[in-house]
């Protein structure tokens, strides 16, 4: 064949615009990638779209979601988006069906894939992300996969069997801070952030922070510093906070010595009344708005406020003395019972995270920090671009098309073998600076991990003191949060340990709710025990493995502050296996290359457990490139970390 029929062939528009008008688009997410992605599937010919989002549109988010106005503020990203794109081709048989929800929703299960030609991702976490990918390989169907950040992005294809899944390279999961960094001894900005939304924010407005928290220490709870007294303002409350954190706890802290041999010490704050001059907590609280209500702390607090501008020591006293007591006025009217965590689209709390940060800086000597970029931290914000997000929404099509043209000469048995051979999947990169004239950078798609414990049943290897981790914490912190796991089942060797609610008696439910506080030792059957053997199984994302545990008594807190390890099976357990399977399939045993680090220092990430030992291979030197980013727009990449 010639060239000129080679390409006449690639780009035919007769068949391109009938497998689009033919095919059943799934989108998943309708935010910055989405809207460019609705749109170029739309104008591109596309007939049958359905989408799913659960957010609801934001102000912050009409510079770059073109199909919103500021008329659509407060309602529902899929619904307005579908409306907007119809009117691209009004009058045409287009169908487009959005959907409100959670793509966790038991409705949307491996069943409801299996009714579209290929999946197209446009999410804001990796844990939903996680959930997509197992859902599609449950129902054989092609997802591709898509992330910005800033200037960056990438769009990824997977296929179950013949292309690496998901999560057979390890994605950056956000990494957890020693408490006891955080609360006696922070070194860098990071910590500071984590140390306000984390810890101060929940005990001083969370709706269980009567509860015993890291910040009850003795002194504090002989002291009731956490605790509003009777007929004492918030305001005063506040103050008396302020008081405690960030004088006398420093205070008895410099007390010993032994700390600080190696450490710069850290210095108490003068008293709230001598940085805000004289001013009563009450006066400081008001500020320029007696009501509480109507302005925000930092508007009523600072004069001529600016978010690019750092806040003094005085400012940020009088901001959080201000955010305390709007925010616990704002609670009390609500009878809402608390504020349970740190939310970036709430001004009152971002003003609250911003004067403990930059407070707690000024104690431990720590470079201060906007008020723009504090937040951009405590969020994990990642501003975008919108042309980035236009131009992965466009590969993300082609890659679509190639997929739909692979299927129908599947199906067909077509002899025009020129669709499958001259316009294979690529996965695509977006760079921010040209290399070779290129600023876009196809390779090829990686080949399926054989240590991928998702769409190759490896099994995993979990790591902790079986003496004090209870069964509650390997199903929340290792399977739900670590493996990004829905509706985590547990079975024993000889007993099932835990099951989902729904449908059990009461008997069955006290059992389970017992062995969740259970240490893994003491569980039914004869404990959990090194060298024990679990089945784990999801029926929602139909998803199960084994899982070896492994006991380690001795820990060091700042090395693994999570005080267990979940890994690929290191034992030597099944190795024989994978011996006898060597000759069947030519693999690379070194596997896909891991992503890089994240390209922002703000936030800091450690690797998932899901795919094991990889780095080395052919990939890895492809991968050798300025940026490998998963990360997203409100809608890109693999970070467990909300981009916006």
């Amino acid at each position: 064949r010639t060239r000129s029929t080679r390409a006449h062939a690639m780009t035919s528009p007769s068949s391109d615009a009938q497998l689009a008008r033919d095919a059943k688009v799934l989108m998943v997410g309708a935010g910055g990638i989405g809207c460019e992605l609705l749109k170029t599937l739309v104008l591109s010919g596309f007939q049958n779209v359905e989408m799913i989002d659960l957010d609801t549109i934001d102000v912050s988010n009409l510079n770059r979601q073109f199909l919103f106005r500021r008329k659509h503020v407060g309602m529902s990203k899929a619904l307005v988006a579908r409306e907007s794109a119809m009117k691209f081709r009004a009058g045409s048989d287009l169908t487009v069906v959005a959907h409100h929800g959670n793509v966790k929703d038991q409705e949307f299960n491996p069943e409801f894939i299996k009714k579209f030609d290929v999946v197209l991702n446009g999410l804001d976490n990796l844990e939903a992300r996680k959930h997509v990918n197992r859902l599609t390989l449950a129902a054989g169907v092609p997802l591709v996969e898509s992330g910005t950040t800033g200037y960056l992005g990438q769009v990824t294809v997977h296929v179950k069997d013949e292309t690496a899944c998901f999560e057979c390279s390890p994605k950056p999961v956000p990494k957890s801070h020693p408490i006891c960094t955080l609360r006696d001894t922070p070194e860098k900005p990071v910590h500071c952030v984590a140390f306000a939304t984390d810890l101060l924010f929940p005990k001083l407005f969370g709706s269980k922070r009567g509860e015993t928290s890291d910040l009850d220490e003795q002194d504090a709870v002989e002291l009731g510093v956490f605790s509003v007294r009777p007929n004492e303002t918030f305001a005063s409350f506040a103050a008396r906070v302020y008081e405690y954190v960030f004088r006398k706890k420093i205070e008895v802290l410099l007390q010993r010595s032994e700390m600080w041999e190696k450490r710069q010490r850290p210095m108490a704050l003068p008293t709230f009344a001598e940085l805000v001059r004289g001013e009563s907590p009450d006066q400081v609280a008001a500020g320029s708005d007696p009501t509480l209500t109507a302005k925000t702390a930092s508007e009523a607090s600072v004069e001529s406020y600016s978010a690019q501008t750092v806040l003094t020591s005085e400012n940020a006293a009088r901001v959080f003395v201000s955010a305390v007591a709007r925010i616990l006025t704002r609670d009390k009217n609500a009878k809402s019972g608390g504020t349970d965590t740190f939310d970036k689209d709430d001004a009152l709390a971002c003003d609250f995270v911003t004067a403990v940060t930059t407070l707690r800086s000024a104690n431990y000597n720590i470079a201060t920090q906007s008020p723009f970029d504090i937040k951009g931290v405590a969020g994990n914000i990642v501003h975008a671009v919108a042309t980035t997000n236009a131009i992965v929404g466009g590969l993300i099509v082609l890659e679509a098309v190639k997929l739909l043209r692979a299927k129908n000469e599947k199906e067909k048995k077509s002899d025009d073998a020129c669709l499958a051979t001259t316009c294979p999947r690529r996965y695509t990169f977006v760079k921010q600076r040209a290399t070779n004239n290129r600023l876009l950078e196809p390779i090829e798609c990686d080949t399926p991990n054989p240590k991928c414990a998702v769409c190759q049943s490896a099994r995993l290897e979990l790591v902790c003191d079986t003496n004090v981790f209870t069964l509650g914490r390997l199903l929340n912190d290792a399977l739900k949060k670590k493996l990004g796991m829905h509706a985590p089942e547990i079975e024993g060797s000889t007993t099932t340990l835990f099951l989902q609610p729904d449908g059990l008696e009461d008997d069955e439910l006290a059992t389970y709710e017992n062995n969740l506080v259970t240490v893994l030792v003491d569980l039914p059957g004869g404990g959990v025990v090194g060298g024990s053997t679990l089945q784990v199984s999801d029926f929602s994302q139909s998803f199960e493995f084994e899982l070896l545990v492994t006991h380690q008594s001795e820990w060091d807190d700042e090395a693994d502050p999570d005080l267990f390890l979940l890994r690929g099976d290191s034992s030597g357990i099944g190795k024989d296996d994978e011996a006898k399977n060597a000759g069947k399939k030519d693999t690379d045993e070194s596997g896909n290359a891991p992503a890089s680090d994240d390209d922002l220092e703000i936030i800091e990430e450690e690797t998932s457990p899901l795919s094991p030992d990889l780095g080395g291979g052919k990939d890895d030197k492809k991968r050798g490139r300025e940026e490998d980013t998963q990360a997203g727009d409100d809608e890109g990449g693999g970070k467990a970390a909300r981009r916006e």
